[in-house]
């Protein structure tokens, strides 16, 4: 892989901006270098623009360095990067799964970029060869939900392999709900694809939806692009100084898993005794997708007594699916409880 190739090349040649935080790091008598108000103390100081205290907290969570993350503001952020970074509007092209998650085509509409899909298969899994032959000589990125969403399945990690092998553009493996997952992150093989981007988040397992906090791990190049285009001070010192506190919390958050992980068994177990219920997917994610005899009408039933969950019946592959959150243990009974009574 040619990384000066695939990035576009005003990108390849722009100069960065060079925040006051860049180029001062240190303790200092007077800071007079910022134009920042000097009177409200804690937080009128612009922040850490590469947040490498956060940084050296979560490398070793993650057993990663510093070096191969970037912080965003949620998942969002480096998916909107990763296509302004690599991809020429009208000219380059993406390939992703279908279904998957939307916000990969949104950010490719938003950046005119052609977004190609390539449907998975009856088990909601992707063939290799079927990605690839999408591709073209303007193929820049290829998109792959591990677990996916809204199916909820893990990939095979054997058609993944011979993406990355073969593919000589970006593969971004987007890993938000790998803690709920029976197979191991990818992040053990980073450092073997220099092709690989890696997305994880702090909304899903950390519980941490409302802070938004993202994750990309990538080789130090990579990362360096990212940091190149993003905006100087994309993530506030309030998250920063909040998620570093949270990361002390790694036995609660391997409570919380567990917890979640016997919800879904208990959802697992009881939807399948409701006569609308048609098929329950096999799921590595806190969510299972339910296919039911009318999608819309149980929908509208659940919500009209304030349960909420996700309607996917339009979307590929998924006609007559419910996307069902697992929540709290008394979320689940109300759930169940509601669909018993209808």
């Amino acid at each position: 892989m040619n990384l000066q190739q695939l990035v576009r090349k005003n990108v390849w040649n722009m100069k960065p901006y060079s925040s006051a935080r860049d180029e001062f790091k240190g303790e200092a008598s007077a800071f007079l270098d910022a134009n920042e108000n000097p009177l409200n103390d804690k937080y009128n100081r612009y922040p850490d623009p590469l947040q490498w205290k956060l940084k050296e907290k979560i490398a070793k969570i993650k057993s990663t360095v510093p070096e191969n993350i970037f912080l965003g503001n949620g998942s969002d952020e480096p998916i909107d990067l990763v296509i302004r970074v690599f991809c020429e509007p009208r000219v380059d092209n993406i390939v992703a799964i279908d279904p998957t998650y939307g916000m990969y085509q949104v950010c490719a509409d938003v950046n005119d970029i052609e977004y190609r899909k390539v449907l998975l298969d009856e088990n909601f899994d992707l063939n290799a060869q079927n990605i690839l032959d999408k591709t073209d000589n303007n193929t820049k990125l290829i998109f792959l939900c591990s677990p996916n969403n809204p199916t909820g399945n893990l990939l095979d990690r054997g058609e993944i392999k011979k993406i990355l092998n073969t593919f000589q553009g970006i593969v971004i493996v987007d890993e938000a709900y790998i803690d709920f997952a029976s197979e191991t992150t990818w992040l053990r093989e980073l450092n073997e694809y220099p092709n690989l981007i890696i997305l994880q988040t702090f909304s899903k397992a950390w519980g941490l939806a409302a802070v938004r906090l993202g994750m990309a791990f990538a080789s130090p190049e990579i990362i360096k692009l990212f940091n190149k285009v993003k905006y100087p001070y994309n993530v506030n010192i309030l998250t920063q100084n909040f998620v570093s506190e949270e990361l002390n919390k790694l036995e609660l958050r391997k409570e919380w898993v567990s917890i979640l992980l016997k919800g879904r068994d208990y959802l697992k177990n009881e939807l399948p005794k409701l006569s609308f219920v048609e098929k329950i997917y096999p799921t590595d994610a806190n969510f299972i997708l339910v296919k039911v005899n009318d999608a819309n009408g149980l929908y509208k039933q659940l919500a009209d007594k304030g349960v909420i969950v996700r309607n996917r019946n339009s979307v590929s592959l998924c006609a007559g699916c419910l996307r069902i959150t697992v929540g709290t243990d008394q979320e689940n009974k109300v759930l169940i409880e509601t669909l018993q009574s209808l």
